[in-house]
């Protein structure tokens, strides 16, 4: 998990310089955390513990608490300190679907504004030749 905030900090970094960085970065911040996923499902399988459905009144609880803010530990800190294992894993599960669901949306952003606008090179470029066009009059 730390990882992947290492990744969506680093590629909000790089936009700066490079949006391609930046989509990329962000991709593979979504794809550690998938990998998390499957992790705390394995973890659940093998202790034959079910997984919460989407729609459980469990899932829609922890969806509600997803969207108060600011987000913090602090909401959490009853369920994660007082409930059984188990439980704790579903919490994760339903909260890796609430970030890879505003992460998707974060890459569709960037890849939308990367085509409309291009990247810094791509920029670069039309400036440069917007130059050479109409130089600078002495």
């Amino acid at each position: 998990m730390m990882r992947s905030k290492q990744n969506i900090a680093e590629g909000s970094k790089a936009a700066l310089t490079s949006k391609e960085t930046e989509i990329k970065l962000t991709n593979v911040a979504r794809e550690s955390l998938e990998e998390l996923l499957v992790d705390y499902r394995d973890y659940l399988r093998v202790r034959d513990h079910a997984v919460w459905d989407k729609d459980s009144k469990e899932s829609n609880f922890v969806r509600q608490l997803g969207r108060r803010t600011p987000q913090t530990y602090e909401l959490y800190r009853e369920y994660m300190e007082t409930r059984p294992p188990q439980v704790i894993a579903n919490i994760a599960i339903c909260l890796i679907h609430q970030t890879n669901y505003l992460l998707d949306q974060q890459i569709r952003t960037l890849e939308k504004e990367f085509l409309e606008h291009g990247g810094l090179r791509e920029r670069m470029y039309e400036a440069r030749q917007r130059h050479r066009r109409n130089p600078p009059r002495s």
